[in-house]
């Protein structure tokens, strides 16, 4: 009888401490962003159509917004984890970037700052040996992502947009960098 009562009281507390307790997203604070991925994406035009390549990373990292704390995200991406959408492309933009020289490029995000309902940030993405920063930068706010894009072009990285077949097919000088940093 004695080992029933405890059973039953035991039981209890159990169900009142874990009825209790709150689903993860309850307990994450308003001015924190949890980070569970990288994605990036190269978007641009050639003579015979528009390219994508995009390369996605397993990247885990927090934001504290309003904190003296960690305001800054800092990821590097493997230049040779890039997708094209077929074989030769992936080797021409290897090439064109220069993978073997210059493996991995760096991403670095701070200042990180409401903006409305989006952020504002400044971004610094180092590439091949060259580094774009980029002030006040607009990172869309979604329910999935924080979402930026940036224009940029060949020769702000010192790079000649490739051609092939004698200069029959011309990649654009001027390309997008999208980038989404997908929320938990």
């Amino acid at each position: 009888m004695i080992q029933r009562i405890s059973i039953t009281v035991l039981g209890l507390v159990l169900l009142f401490l874990l009825g209790s307790a709150k689903p993860i997203s309850l307990l994450i604070e308003p001015n924190t962003i949890i980070i569970d991925g990288l994605e990036i994406e190269i978007l641009g035009n050639s003579t015979v159509g528009k390219y994508t390549c995009s390369n996605s990373l397993s990247y885990r990292d927090t934001i504290y917004l309003n904190s003296n704390i960690k305001n800054s995200l800092k990821s590097e991406i493997s230049m040779g984890n890039f997708e094209c959408g077929n074989r030769i492309m992936n080797k021409d933009l290897k090439t064109t970037v220069k993978a073997n020289k210059f493996p991995k490029s760096t991403v670095i995000i701070t200042n990180i700052k409401p903006f409305g309902t989006n952020y504002k940030c400044s971004l610094n993405f180092r590439i091949t040996d060259k580094t774009l920063s980029y002030q006040n930068l607009i990172l869309r706010n979604t329910k999935e992502s924080l979402e930026g894009s940036m224009a940029v072009t060949f020769s702000d990285i010192a790079l000649e947009p490739p051609t092939k077949m004698g200069g029959i097919i011309k990649v654009k000088d001027e390309f997008m960098i999208h980038f989404n940093l997908h929320k938990l």
